[in-house]
């Protein structure tokens, strides 16, 4: 059974266009994601506030996202994904302007929210365009390249706008960055006329809603064991992103310096994983393999770190290893929900199958941060090795497409 890439199949380059407009967009998301960390300081000193207080603005644009993503990804399969993303971004700009113009804490909370409500709309748009416009034989090259892109963005963002701030403020820093969702959004409308981005018939929308249902779909044991699984590999980047460090100073003594370095290299092999696993799955079908033989190889790694203290340059090894793994399998996750999505229903199934990186964001500190203060820095590794093992479980129990 082929997809609706196959059925409306476009010229390379408007495919290609569709790539790089959608990446696009997912180069600002990740960089609204994190444009308040870098600006932190400057803000609080600003306002005056606590460390609680300027939480209350991460707090905000996390749970409205959350909460918003599944049923922005209705949304999306109702009235098309083009629409509603040119909105996500508009709406997230819209809002970092106000809060860098308007002088009030309260203000620039709410507008947080706000922005949280323009996020609701990446995953299950990009997803969308990118599943129905794609001919199957590169949709996994071009999963990369959006993954790819959203960690450019992540990347990008603290040296950006630092500069922004030492020019205008962290006010300008704001505006800047609303120019910036502005501008990707114009690109967006420009595309108006051209056939890739148009949205598929509603006949077909309409048959395969009718076929599957809305909730009926979501909640079917497939589409969950996905959303466990992004839940899983949200918490086991949370692991060593976040508590790495620590973790690695707890129990082997390791210096600040060469946590940091074995850290950097696995966000930046994740990276060159990323467009690695792309052209991987562009030869093979056997997605679940890819990602079983990847978790296999992180848990193994991981399990290492628990048991020795490895020194420098093996540490920054194996460290850089992960992260290259873990990139490798991304494209491949991105095909295996691909895979059991039925035609129309991309945006609310990647919705809320991606809604995993929410809860795994908010439950992971829970768990990492009791192993931490229990004293208990090997389990880091060893919980962060587990969940590799539990993701191969539910990759494993993947059927191949849904009827």
């Amino acid at each position: 059974m082929t997809q609706a890439a196959d059925i409306f199949r476009v010229s390379r380059t408007s495919y290609v266009r569709v790539v790089g407009v959608v990446s696009a967009a997912h180069f600002v998301s990740h960089y609204y994601i994190i444009l308040l960390a870098p600006l932190l300081p400057f803000v609080r000193a600003d306002y005056d506030a606590s460390y609680t207080e300027i939480g209350l603005a991460f707090a905000a644009f996390n749970i409205v996202s959350a909460v918003g993503q599944t049923p922005a990804g209705f949304l999306v399969d109702r009235i098309g994904a083009r629409a509603l993303l040119v909105a996500g971004l508009l709406t997230g700009a819209g809002a970092f302007i106000v809060a860098g113009l308007v002088d009030s804490f309260w203000v620039m909370v709410a507008m947080f929210a706000v922005a949280g409500v323009g996020n609701t709309v990446y995953h299950p748009a990009d997803y969308a365009l990118l599943s129905q416009h794609v001919p199957s034989d590169r949709i996994g090259q071009a999963f990369s390249v959006h993954t790819f892109a959203g960690m450019l963005g992540s990347a990008v963002a603290p040296a950006s706008l630092l500069v922004l701030q030492a020019q205008w403020g962290w006010r300008g820093a704001f505006v800047g960055a609303g120019a910036l969702g502005i501008a990707v959004a114009a690109v967006l409308l420009a595309t108006r006329d051209n056939a890739a981005l148009r949205p598929k018939s509603v006949s077909t929308r309409a048959n395969s809603d009718h076929a599957m249902g809305g909730w009926r779909l979501l909640l079917s044991a497939p589409i969950l064991l996905n959303l466990v699984f992004f839940v899983l590999l949200a918490m086991i980047s949370a692991g060593l992103y976040n508590y790495s460090i620590v973790a690695l100073g707890a129990l082997y003594g390791t210096p600040v310096t060469t946590a940091n370095a074995a850290l950097s290299g696995n966000l930046l092999l994740s990276a060159i994983g990323v467009l690695m696993g792309g052209l991987l799955v562009g030869r093979t079908t056997r997605y679940a393999t890819v990602a079983t033989v990847g978790l296999v190889v992180m848990a193994l790694f991981s399990s290492l770190m628990a048991q020795s203290d490895l020194g420098t340059l093996a540490l920054i090894a194996v460290m850089s290893l992960i992260g290259l793994f873990s990139g490798i399998i991304m494209p491949s996750r991105d095909m295996i929900v691909r895979e059991i999505t039925p035609p129309g229903s991309f945006g609310k199934v990647f919705g809320f199958v991606t809604t995993g990186f929410n809860i795994g964001g908010i439950v992971s500190p829970l768990i990492f941060g009791a192993i931490m203060d229990h004293g208990s820095p090997r389990a880091v590794f060893l919980a962060v090795a587990a969940f590799c093992v539990v993701a191969v479980l539910t990759v494993g129990a993947q059927p191949r497409r849904l009827a």
